[in-house]
């Protein structure tokens, strides 16, 4: 049986999908084994509150909701998802319900299947994403400029479906908006990165939080600052093998 695991999703205005993804979640984690759902609500101005209560009591798994006195974005609640979850293993999602939670079970596997996880991010790759062309003209562009500037050759860093250690994220310097560059940090705290092709779907309903020419802006901001950090980083430090130490 796979290990427990916490399924992190940060929400803000997302009602018309919650009651469709907690449906699809607790029918994964039914076969997958034990597990909890934590929501993290951005403040939301909708009923998203309400229809996580509606839906929480459906089944056995835990479901929490947390919620932000104001709107301090995507990143913010996967830290505080996390920092609250009960699990080593975190799986994280969009709330939107594009990322399909089917998906989740092989992700996992692949996480388990290595033996050195602790520093392991396993991030989704979208196979024919259902996004308008203009938000996927700006998502390969930025993929070109993370593999120019940060030497990020992950084909979607951008994908919300991600398995990793509770250990490796907390591990990581934080900042706003740390979501988007999770593998070029992994592999600069000595980690390793798989990508593994999930689906994507049409969104349920609601419409996207940011515009392409917000997150071009902030990331590009934040691209700047992640490449200096890992050039001034000392890690991975390599340490001596341990026949090599000696006792004092």
């Amino acid at each position: 049986m796979i290990q427990n695991f916490s399924v992190v999703i940060p929400v803000y205005n997302e009602s018309g999908n919650i009651a469709v993804l907690i449906k699809e979640l607790l029918s994964v984690i039914k076969d997958l084994g034990r597990g909890e759902i934590i929501f993290v609500d951005d403040a939301s101005t909708d009923n998203t509150k309400e229809e996580i209560y509606k839906s929480a009591g459906k089944g056995q798994t835990v479901i929490k909701l947390l919620q932000h006195k104001y709107r301090t974005g995507q990143s913010a609640g996967l830290l505080t998802g996390i920092n609250h979850s009960q699990n080593d293993l975190i799986v994280t999602l969009d709330g939107d319900g594009q990322n399909n939670p089917l998906d989740i079970k092989k992700m996992i596997i692949t996480w388990e299947e290595n033996i050195n996880n602790e520093l392991l991010l396993v991030i989704g790759n979208r196979l024919k994403r259902k996004d308008i062309w203009s938000r996927r003209f700006a998502s390969r562009l930025a993929h070109r400029m993370r593999r120019m500037i940060l030497s990020d050759v992950t084909p979607d860093s951008g994908c919300g479906l991600k398995v990793f250690s509770k250990k490796l994220f907390l591990s990581l310097p934080y900042f706003d908006h740390i979501h988007r560059f999770l593998p070029a940090l992994t592999i600069r705290q000595g980690g390793e990165v798989i990508s593994v092709d999930v689906s994507h779907r049409e969104r349920g309903s609601g419409i996207s939080k940011y515009s392409n020419f917000q997150r071009f802006r902030v990331g590009l901001i934040d691209l700047f600052g992640v490449s200096w950090l890992i050039r001034r980083s000392s890690f991975p430090v390599s340490l001596v093998k341990e026949d090599d130490t000696k006792k004092i």
